[in-house]
């Protein structure tokens, strides 16, 4: 039994989503104790951005006539499909960034599809957390209502694509107390905080429950 556990940020210690990965992963090794992880960090192992390009490429080339980049990411591909496939759930701490899913997140996302099959179900099933995390606030009402490019597409690939059984974990405003112009929302940054903390211990020992 394994759980997949996908990390993005490239904040280091300092990262919000990692952070609440951390919890559900506790809460979930509190309750079942000896969960194996297979763990892969998009944000200090990024993938290469030409790897999906070269993986689709070989596609089209005859196995025999494939360059050694060509051979080197189907093999990848592969690999991340299998990841995916074996594992019995998955935690997946994917930040929001510049308004959207980061490069090095969508690029993870579309080797791995390129190691599938079409539309293959890869979490068909799989108690799946995604955790994601905003420096500002996009929600109704907002200025910048609309402008979150990230979450609905993660649930697509994730929850309709992928057939994840799929918990959504947001907090918003983690520049609260790093940007002075945001210190007005203290308060409700805290509650969000507060709030997104309870969620993923929730999530970790529903995982737990699952598995």
């Amino acid at each position: 039994m394994a759980v997949l556990r996908i990390d993005a940020s490239i904040l280091g210690p300092n990262s919000a989503s990692s952070a609440l990965a951390d919890l559900v992963e506790q809460s979930l090794t509190s309750a079942k104790p000896g969960t194996a992880f297979v763990r892969r960090h998009l944000g200090q192992n990024p993938i290469a951005a030409d790897v999906w390009a070269t993986a689709i490429g070989a596609g089209y080339t005859p196995a025999d006539q494939r360059s050694d980049a060509q051979n080197a990411a189907v093999a990848l591909a592969g690999e991340l499909a299998d990841e995916l496939r074996n594992a019995d759930a998955a935690i997946l701490a994917l930040p929001f960034y510049n308004y959207g899913v980061s490069q090095h997140v969508k690029t993870w996302f579309d080797v791995a599809m390129a190691g599938g099959e079409n539309g293959e179900k890869f979490l068909e099933g799989k108690p799946v957390v995604v955790l994601t995390t905003r420096g500002g606030a996009y929600g109704a009402g907002t200025p910048r209502e609309g402008w979150d490019h990230n979450t609905d597409y993660l649930r697509r690939v994730v929850g309709d694509i992928w057939g994840a059984d799929l918990t959504v974990i947001e907090r918003e405003f983690t520049l609260v107390g790093v940007n002075p112009a945001l210190d007005q929302f203290t308060e409700t940054a805290n509650l969000m905080h507060k709030t997104a903390q309870e969620a993923a211990a929730d999530a970790g020992r529903a995982i737990a429950d699952k598995i």
